[in-house]
């Protein structure tokens, strides 16, 4: 009797293969990074057959790890970076380009292009995204327009594209298919017919033929051919939507935080869209099998733990991520300085292309754990920004934030979050909740678990953070941020 659930978690700076028991708990994992490509400033690629040779060689290190094989797991979900277009031959399997990432700012003109009709918000009736670098139509209709023969090869239905989740399927089970959270990612899915919009698909000159088929994100769309074979592949979510339905919130008002490469709030509003007037995303939560779909308010935020990343391989500031929080700790604060973060524009609530990262307020009184905890604040005060403008959109007060990813382990960001914020931070026992996300949704599909109480069962708290600031001092650290914010504005 097979007793586990697998996930495929694909993210933009690694690839991992996790293992979970019934209760949701980690039996396994394996991980590997793969190469960031940076071609040109505000460019950043992957290399796809890259990733999907790290995605099988992970899959074989996590079972050797379990002890497992094929019989031991009953199926198996998928979870991905967002946003990130591979096109590929469709008779050979291999990528006519690079894999564009999320990040990547190349499509700037022509997003500005669209938006002269009609301006940035031209699309949000119908698609719940403003128009950005950061989703995947303008980057196919960019490799369609930049790739010789692409176009007309895509038209002949001999190319097709895929968000990451599409690539690493296609590649596991010959299925070429999406699901509703990262097919609304692309800005050309209608949020109320749940599928390509002819319009949006004719605005951005993409033929219908290379888009996957769009299916729930918790059903079977085939069996894996390699590594695990014969075993079915049944849970698709983006990551962010993953960790909302690891996280188990499945009420109207329940929010979770991400913190990654990039940090993402995501609040549950049920089954309508909810149109954002301060900046968010309206985007898809998940829908499970022939239920409804249910919808969710996102604030997106692109630089937070890639900006630790950064610190360890740009400017040699650590060794490694974990090391930031020591230095940050060797400082009593954080100097008078802030890091705004633009490096790929500023995303949610501001949605400006053409900002770019500044330290604002340096003195030589600053030395590096300044920057280390600068760098650090950064992602709490960018959430609480996001937190601003989903009350106001959502009329929710959040009375307490779930929190997952990599960076909830460091406790000088989660006690500042807290701070910041105001209310108390709550991380869960399984931080894997990305994950955790994709296999409950295959384990669902599979009848492996039930129902959503089964999974809210396997809810636990970890550990809470609670406010520990004054009133005056948080006010006046969250309008020095506001104003290093104005200062990366109108840059390119």
């Amino acid at each position: 009797m097979p007793k586990y659930v697998a996930a495929i978690d694909q993210g933009t700076t690694s690839t991992r293969f996790i293992i979970f028991d019934h209760s949701g708990n980690v039996v396994a994992v394996d991980q590997m990074e793969h190469q960031q490509i940076y071609p040109k400033p505000g460019w950043v690629e992957h290399n796809a057959l890259e990733i999907w040779d790290r995605t099988q060689d992970v899959m074989k290190g996590a079972l050797k790890k379990a002890n497992c094989s094929a019989a031991d797991i009953v199926v198996i979900g998928v979870t991905n970076q967002r946003e990130t277009a591979v096109v590929w031959e469709k008779s050979t399997g291999k990528p006519i380009y690079n894999a564009i990432v999320w990040q990547d700012t190349r499509t700037d003109e022509i997003c500005n292009e669209l938006a002269k009709d009609g301006g940035q918000d031209r699309l949000r009736s119908k698609t719940g995204l403003p128009l950005a670098t950061y989703f995947s139509g303008p980057k196919i209709k960019w490799i369609l327009d930049n790739v010789d023969g692409a176009r007309a090869r895509a038209e002949k239905g001999e190319l097709l594209f895929g968000n990451m989740d599409t690539w690493v399927i296609w590649n596991l089970t010959g299925a070429h298919v999406t699901d509703v959270t990262n097919a609304s990612r692309t800005l050309l899915m209608n949020l109320n017919t749940l599928d390509w919009d002819p319009e949006l698909l004719d605005l951005l000159n993409i033929p219908r033929a290379m888009l996957p088929e769009i299916r729930s994100s918790s059903e079977e769309y085939g069996r894996a051919k390699v590594v695990l074979e014969g075993v079915p592949v049944a849970g698709d979510l983006g990551d962010q939507q993953a960790a909302l339905f690891g996280q188990t919130c499945y009420s109207a008002g329940e929010a979770k935080n991400t913190y990654g490469t990039g940090c993402f709030m995501l609040m549950n509003m049920g089954e309508i869209p909810v149109p954002s007037k301060s900046g968010l995303l309206t985007t898809l939560g998940y829908k499970i099998g022939d239920q409804k779909a249910v919808y969710a308010l996102e604030g997106s935020i692109a630089i937070a733990g890639a900006l630790i990343q950064w610190l360890r391989d740009n400017l040699g500031l650590i060794q490694s991520s974990e090391e930031v929080e020591a230095l940050a700790k060797s400082v009593e604060d954080n100097g008078g300085i802030y890091f705004v973060p633009a490096f790929s524009g500023l995303y949610a609530p501001y949605w400006k292309s053409d900002a770019r990262g500044v330290i604002a307020g340096m003195t030589r009184y600053v030395n590096k754990g300044h920057i280390a905890r600068a760098a650090l604040e950064a992602t709490a005060y960018q959430t609480c920004e996001v937190l601003d403008a989903m009350e106001l959109d959502s009329g929710v007060n959040l009375k307490a934030l779930k929190v997952d990813g990599g960076m909830v382990f460091n406790e000088l960001l989660m006690q500042f979050q807290s701070d910041i914020l105001n209310v108390p931070v709550v991380r869960p026992k399984v931080a894997e909740t990305t994950a955790l996300g994709a296999a409950y949704a295959a384990g669902l599909a599979v009848g492996f678990w039930q129902d959503y109480d089964e999974l809210r069962a396997n809810w636990g708290k970890d550990k809470e953070w609670t406010p520990q600031m004054g009133i005056k001092q948080r006010e006046g650290l969250y309008s020095g941020w506001k104003k290093a914010v104005t200062r990366t504005f109108d840059w390119v």
